[in-house]
């Protein structure tokens, strides 16, 4: 195996921002059957150790592909735009507010008189800002603008952020 190439490459896909994620399961499952350390263990030490690393390296091909903001992250990054380190561009301050409004009501939302209902509101905002930024990464990739490609990726680090922290409180909500 050829860890040198893309992810897209690794599985047969067309690079781009939209995959269809029933064949990319299809190909991982050949690609895990074909390189699953199990079907190593006869072998010498190194060719064990090397089927760990390309076992390791389709499931991180997997989870990058199969995460939207993790596939844009590895779009800009095929294109030469590292967005995982510190930035000097400026997010826009309403979005920031916006941000810093919906993570307060998150933190009031066990003490809402509907806690449940509120998560509910909370979660949907996040999901129509989640789709609203992908439609806009995707325009603004197709269109080779990198610049505000990476600006919407930052913001997507904050949405999805703020999904996953949604979630949280909910199981914890449903545990008590």
């Amino acid at each position: 195996m050829d860890m040198t190439r893309n992810y897209f490459e690794l599985f047969d896909l067309e690079p781009g921002f939209d995959v269809d994620q029933a064949l990319l399961s299809e190909r991982y499952r050949a690609l895990q059957k074909q390189w699953h350390p199990d079907r190593f263990a006869h072998l010498s030490e190194r060719e064990r150790r090397l089927a760990v690393q390309y076992t390791a390296h389709i499931n991180e091909a997997l989870a990058t592909l199969k995460s939207p903001l993790r596939r844009a992250q590895y779009l800009l990054l095929l294109a030469g735009r590292d967005t995982h380190g510190e930035s000097g561009a400026q997010l826009d301050p309403m979005f920031l507010m916006q941000q810093m409004e919906l993570r307060e009501r998150l933190a009031q939302a066990s003490d809402h008189a509907d806690p449940e209902s509120e998560l509910d509101t909370l979660r949907e905002q996040a999901d129509a800002e989640l789709r609203s930024l992908l439609a806009e990464f995707v325009s603004l990739f197709s269109h080779q603008d990198l610049d505000g490609a990476e600006k919407v990726v930052r913001k997507l680090q904050f949405v999805t952020k703020l999904h996953k922290e949604i979630e949280l409180l909910e199981d914890r909500l449903l545990d008590d």
